[in-house]
């Protein structure tokens, strides 16, 4: 009876471990799936245009000219323009939720954890409808007129409340409550008396904030980072109403122009034939980005990892 009771044992086990292996390995099966499709439909585009179809500039259906540094350049951007306002936004208002008083503190919490449930398409909407008068009407004339910087030229002179910085600020918005919430668990896990023990040498609030939490939550600090970066690389429908939607290099945040996800967005439903293709392709750029971006991310940490003396 023994023996039954462990033979069965054994398959249950069995059993579990075969369920476990085949549920790691489905990420893996459906990213290379990921990468077959898109390979496949993307190979007429790169026999006709070649590798020159990355660095290419035209963007002519009539034609059918096609190049795909207009997306790939202002994917980038937005992004940096996101996270270059989200970070530093995120890690203040986390540590500022971890000392606040627990009154504060909830109704914020909940508050900022609230807006990510919020659709990227309302996100666009009130982008359209709300923030680009805004920024036509106060914030771009600001910075253009009041602050000279419309004279500088990755600033211009010419703003219609569309565009980079427009998109980039919504991309921030919708990416902030994923990096606060990541940093202000980190920050919740430094050890009580590590902190403690900082004031009570005389540090100030700033002094521990930078010295002790900052260090000791590091990884995690960076991860909510990279969390928000693969978060606005792919983002589609919020940018795709206030970017402007023009096939042309940035050249300048006031400017209008388009990312990966928006061109495919506007072109999709009416793409055949060799659009079709290059609209897999660059589907496919912006997976290899992605990834490229998490694999550089997990190098980083590894080598800070063992740099700090940790395996």
């Amino acid at each position: 009876m023994f023996e039954l009771f462990r033979k069965k044992e054994n398959l249950r086990d069995r059993a579990f471990m075969i369920l476990t292996l085949l549920c790691a390995f489905l990420p893996l099966a459906a990213a290379i799936g990921f990468l077959i499709l898109l390979g496949g439909n993307s190979a007429e585009a790169f026999r006709t245009f070649g590798f020159g179809f990355l660095v290419s500039t035209q963007w002519d259906p009539v034609q059918e000219l096609y190049g795909a540094l207009p997306a790939i350049s202002g994917t980038l951007v937005t992004t940096l323009i996101a996270l270059g306002i989200a970070a530093p936004l995120g890690f203040i208002s986390a540590l500022f939720l971890v000392n606040a008083p627990e009154w504060l503190a909830y109704p914020l919490s909940q508050a900022l954890d609230l807006l990510a449930a919020i659709p990227s398409i309302i996100y666009g909407m009130w982008g359209l409808f709300v923030l680009a008068p805004v920024m036509q009407e106060c914030i771009q004339p600001f910075l253009a007129d009041t602050l000279g910087l419309g004279k500088v030229p990755f600033f211009g002179e010419d703003y219609n409340g569309f565009g980079f910085l427009t998109a980039g600020l919504i991309l921030a918005l919708m990416v902030l409550p994923y990096i606060c919430a990541v940093m202000r668990d980190v920050f919740r896990m430094t050890p009580g008396p590590l902190r403690e023990a900082a004031y009570g040498i005389g540090c100030t609030s700033w002094e521990v904030a930078s010295d002790i939490v900052l260090r000791h939550g590091l990884r995690g600090i960076l991860g909510a980072v990279f969390i928000g970066l693969g978060r606005a690389l792919g983002e589609t429908m919020a940018v795709l109403f206030v970017i402007g939607g023009i096939a042309e290099l940035p050249h300048s945040l006031f400017g209008s122009g388009t990312t990966i996800a928006a061109t495919l967005a506007n072109n999709f439903n009416e793409a055949d034939g060799l659009l079709r293709s290059v609209l897999f392709a660059l589907g496919l750029i912006l997976m290899l980005l992605s990834l490229s971006v998490q694999a550089v991310a997990q190098l980083y940490l590894r080598n800070m990892d063992r740099k700090r003396g940790e395996k």
